[in-house]
């Protein structure tokens, strides 16, 4: 049976599709944060590389990544990180970057310290991570750890990962490149990500 508007006209179906994204269009010049940390901002500095794939390992251009991070001291500069500890000055915590036409986008910061786990423990130096990309309706949540790092083993969050899929938040040292570090996500397949539910 045919649905029929108010008019009596008879309603045909549409294809689905999802529209734009369009960020290499909107988001340029102000919009676009590179420099997460200051150059003068205390800590240790990385380089850090993103790539986004698609579940074929196809890179995936126009789309929009953004970073929340805690300061050296594992502080974040917000209102509800309410520890006693220094806030560092010009150090907003936030980025913002377009992939390119090889899916790639690069930040520049500081490693940042580790801040309270939900009770209590401390989670290892991680970036929080928000991508938003064609053909998903929803952002991504996810995060980016760092290979190597001491605090991976005791971090309460990625505790609750099996071992197998801690790697996929894994961001690796670029080899021959002081500071400088790359971090794959997968969209979907058998590398994806992990994504977080909140």
């Amino acid at each position: 049976m045919s649905a029929r508007s108010k008019a009596g006209r008879r309603l045909e179906p549409t294809p689905w599709h999802t529209v734009g994204p369009y960020f290499g269009i909107t988001v340029n010049g102000t919009n676009s944060i590179r420099s997460i940390a200051p150059p003068d901002a205390k800590g240790e500095r990385v380089k850090l590389v993103c790539a986004v794939f698609d579940r074929d390992g196809k890179c995936v251009p126009d789309t929009l990544i953004e970073i929340w991070q805690a300061n050296a001291d594992g502080k974040y500069n917000h209102p509800a990180d309410t520890q006693d500890k220094p806030l560092d000055p010009g150090f907003a915590g936030f980025g913002r970057q377009i992939t390119d036409e090889n899916g790639e986008c690069e930040f520049e910061t500081i490693k940042p310290g580790r801040v309270p786990g939900p009770r209590g423990p401390l989670q290892a130096p991680h970036l929080e991570v928000g991508i938003f990309t064609r053909g998903v309706m929803k952002h991504l949540v996810t995060r980016i750890y760092f290979s190597g790092d001491a605090g991976n083993e005791d971090c309460p969050v990625l505790g609750l990962l099996p071992k197998a899929r801690r790697a996929t938040l894994m961001a690796q040292q670029i080899a021959g490149k002081p500071g400088a570090w790359r971090h794959e996500i997968y969209l979907s397949g058998p590398k994806e990500t992990v994504f977080f539910d909140i």
